[in-house]
């Protein structure tokens, strides 16, 4: 299991930089992209494990192109999505036990890849971090902001 260890880059600032997060439930894409806009993002870092959606506008291929035209860079990195089992677990409320499952999901190779690449667009560019999921304490990616804040020095901003 992953621990969140305190590693700096060595082009990371002195003082803490802004990390993003924003959850589309409930959302509609012109208004989601505008946050990411108003706030500064440059790259919005999709960590679903699956990039679809039912809701209109969050499926892969028409979010990065909707993000490109608004002038945001678009990264999927689906090694840090939840696991089915932590998404399943997370639909019916089982906030504790997606947890559990996520953070065990973090020892694996395709998540310290996806986790590592995260880390470097984070450092270098205004970076938010996109799930379904509406409030951020509810989603792993509070669990991945921990550990970035933790690792880097972030402050992170749910939007």
């Amino acid at each position: 299991m992953r621990r969140c260890i305190v590693v700096r880059f060595p082009h990371a600032h002195l003082c803490a930089m802004k990390l993003y997060t924003i959850g589309y439930e409930g959302a509609i894409q012109p208004d989601v992209i505008a946050r990411l806009k108003a706030a500064g993002v440059q790259v919005l870092a999709d960590v679903r494990a699956v990039a679809a959606s039912r809701r209109a506008g969050f499926s892969k291929t028409l979010l990065a192109n909707s993000l490109l035209e608004a002038g945001i860079d678009y990264v999927h990195l689906r090694g840090v999505g939840t696991p089915k089992a932590g998404r399943d677990a997370a639909r019916a409320g089982r906030t504790d036990e997606m947890r559990a499952i996520y953070r065990a999901s973090m020892a694996e190779p395709a998540f310290e890849v996806d986790y590592a690449r995260l880390r470097e667009l984070a450092a270098t560019q205004p970076t938010a971090l996109l799930c379904f999921c509406g409030e951020a304490d509810h989603c792993h990616r509070r669990l991945l902001t921990e550990c970035l804040a933790a690792e880097d020095g972030f402050e992170v901003v749910d939007l």
